[in-house]
């Protein structure tokens, strides 16, 4: 869906332009690897630390909670500085996050985990702004490479997890100290942005875009299915390995899961932007999600394979398109920066209730029965908002 308003793309040269885009996908990379890799992990932390299965949510929730507080401010603070510098930025405090966590220490694991949250929310809510502002006509194509991009790395963090932490010998703490390693690849990378990077006019300030109701419903489709993945990637190898699979099985499950969500988180936005509107998007990817949490809650181990490929389906779907959602709903990159980090503030709060009420629910009735059926009813309120987002129309200012 092509938008008259928008700004002509920013005129690089072809080598530059590779470069940005290099750049991009090393950015995106690091925006889920730090946090899908501790979901294998955490039967390990549980053991050695002694904390409830409450508390350890808390190492998935963190997260969230630091989106949902720095999100709203990271306009501002490109505004400020300049996207270029505020992505580097963010970036050298994710390894540091990173790094910090692994320290032996059960306090400095929750504040680096606090901080790794900080660092990757500035790349949530720019991406998607950096996007819009230098490529405008191809929102669809590389919003669905980076997310594939973010799959990617994602999926390989969950699956390697386990043979690190066993196989190697390194421990929980050095499996999840080996993922400093990428971002300080892609500080390396982004380096050369600061040379070519514009000023921050692209970002404007926020807060008039809180009035708009179409605003508030990207919001809630960004945080319910954000609700949803995050359940995922902290307890269904939980789920897998009280069934009877192993845990370093359970941990590859959880990498396939996001592995089958990679063609679908790049095809979905190129199909959506070409979309007067992308009900029809939404009506599918729930009706995945729907058939995943039902067929988990009947406890058929023998078709958990389809489950966990509905689940990577649905999961692709639907964070692709509320990515897509922040170009193809606003005008320019000001909009978009602005809805961004209103959807991915909103969104995260309510995200991060998702991993500790999992676990209490669990704790309180030791069954997955109401813990399951609260992805079911999340899944139709994802509906809801999807179909409110979806419709033909930009955000109002």
């Amino acid at each position: 869906m092509m938008n008259p308003a928008e700004p002509t793309a920013v005129v690089r040269s072809r080598a530059a332009t590779l470069l940005l885009i290099t750049g991009i996908m090393l950015v995106a990379a690091n925006l889920r690897a730090a946090i899908t890799g501790l979901g294998p992990l955490v039967g390990a932390i549980h053991a050695q630390t002694h904390l409830s299965n409450t508390v350890t949510g808390m190492l998935t929730a963190l997260p969230l909670l630091a989106f949902a507080i720095l999100s709203p401010l990271a306009p501002q603070i490109a505004r400020r500085i300049g996207m270029e510098k505020a992505l580097l930025a963010s970036l050298v405090v994710l390894t540091a996050g990173i790094l910090l966590r692994s320290v032996p220490s059960v306090t400095l694991l929750f504040v680096g985990t606090l901080v790794i949250g900080l660092a990757i929310a500035m790349g949530n809510v720019l991406l998607p702004s950096l996007i819009k502002r230098d490529f405008p006509g191809q929102v669809g194509p590389l919003t669905g490479a980076y997310s594939a991009s973010m799959n990617v790395f994602g999926a390989l963090a969950s699956g390697i997890s386990i043979p690190l932490s066993v196989g190697a010998g390194l421990g929980w703490r050095g499996s999840l100290a080996c993922w400093a390693i990428l971002a300080g690849v892609a500080v390396l990378c982004w380096l050369p942005m600061l040379r070519s990077g514009q000023a921050s006019e692209a970002v404007g300030k926020t807060g008039s875009i809180w009035r708009s109701s179409l605003a508030w419903q990207v919001s809630f489709f960004m945080g319910l299915q954000s609700f949803l993945f995050y359940i995922n990637a902290a307890w269904l190898p939980e789920i897998l390995h009280e069934r009877g699979m192993s845990v370093a099985s359970a941990g590859w499950m959880l990498s396939a899961m996001q592995f089958v969500s990679l063609p679908v988180s790049f095809l979905v936005p190129i199909i959506a932007a070409r979309r007067p509107n992308q009900k029809g998007i939404v009506a599918a990817t729930v009706a995945f999600h729907l058939i995943a949490y039902i067929g988990l809650l009947s406890g058929n181990t023998s078709l958990t394979w389809l489950w966990i490929v509905c689940i990577g389906i649905a999961m692709g779907a639907s964070i692709s398109l509320a990515l897509a959602f922040f170009g193809l709903r606003t005008r320019d990159s000001r909009q978009a920066a602005e809805l961004s980090g209103m959807a991915q503030s909103v969104g995260y709060l309510l995200a991060s209730i998702g991993p500790i009420l999992f676990g209490f629910l669990h704790d309180a009735t030791h069954s997955w029965f109401l813990s399951l059926m609260t992805l079911i009813i999340v899944s139709v309120l994802l509906f809801a908002a999807g179909w409110g987002a979806g419709r033909n129309g930009y955000v109002s200012r």
